[in-house]
C-alpha cells in the first residue's frame, strides 16, 4: 500500500503563495543544496504525483519549459501524475491523467501502488484528502519570512491535532517538519 504525503513550504504566518497566483518569491530563501537533495529524493521514492488544477497549470508550464533543472526536472515530466478537476478532462503533459473523483481515486491508488504518492501545492485539494482521511503526513518546509498577505495553506474548518514524526532545521534557517494527521471523529 502506496503512503499519501502532503508535501508544500509555507512562511512563518502560514501562507503558501503570495497575494497573488503564484507569487513564490520566499521558496528563494528557502531552496539550496538539502532541499535540492529532497526533491531529487522525492523523485526516486514516488509512485505518483497528485496536483489540484491550478497547481497543475502552474507545474506544467514551469516543468515543462524550465532551463536546467537536472534530475528534478526529469522526474517532474517522468513520472505519473494526476490532477483532481472538475472542469479539464485531458492533459498532454506527460504521463498525466485527469480525474474529477480525485477521493475516490486516490483511495484506490493508495491500494494498487507500493511507491510513495505525493501531493504538491494545491491548497484545497490537501484540505479534501485531510478530510477524507486519505493523508497519511503532512510535510511542510516553514520558511522565516513573514508575508503578512496571501493564500493560507490550511482552510478553514473542524479542529485537527497532527503528531509531529520529525523536526529538522536546514542550514538557511528553514525547519522542516512532519506530522502524522490524526483522523477526525466522524
Amino acid at each position: 500500500m502506496a503512503k499519501v504525503i502532503i508535501w508544500n513550504l509555507v512562511t512563518l504566518d502560514g501562507y503558501f503563495e503570495g497575494g497573488k497566483k503564484w507569487d513564490l518569491d520566499f521558496h528563494n530563501r528557502a531552496w539550496g543544496p538539502e532541499l535540492e537533495a529532497m526533491s531529487t529524493e522525492f523523485g526516486a521514492l514516488a509512485g505518483l504525483l497528485v496536483f489540484g488544477r491550478v497547481t497543475y497549470e502552474g507545474m506544467k508550464a514551469y516543468w515543462t519549459t524550465a532551463e536546467g533543472e537536472g534530475e528534478v526536472k526529469a522526474f517532474m515530466n517522468e513520472l505519473p501524475k494526476l490532477v483532481g478537476s472538475r472542469t479539464i478532462a485531458s492533459s498532454d503533459w506527460n504521463n498525466t491523467e485527469m480525474t474529477a473523483d480525485i477521493v475516490g481515486e486516490i483511495a484506490r491508488r493508495k491500494q494498487a501502488l507500493d511507491k510513495t504518492i505525493y501531493i504538491f501545492g494545491s491548497a484545497a485539494l490537501s484540505d479534501t484528502l485531510l478530510k477524507a482521511g486519505l493523508v497519511d503526513e503532512v510535510m511542510l518546509a516553514i520558511v522565516p519570512v513573514q508575508l503578512g498577505e496571501g493564500t493560507p495553506f490550511f482552510k478553514e474548518g473542524a479542529r485537527r491535532d497532527f503528531d509531529l514524526i520529525e523536526a529538522r532545521p536546514l542550514s538557511n534557517g528553514t525547519i522542516l517538519v512532519r506530522y502524522t494527521p490524526e483522523q477526525m471523529a466522524a
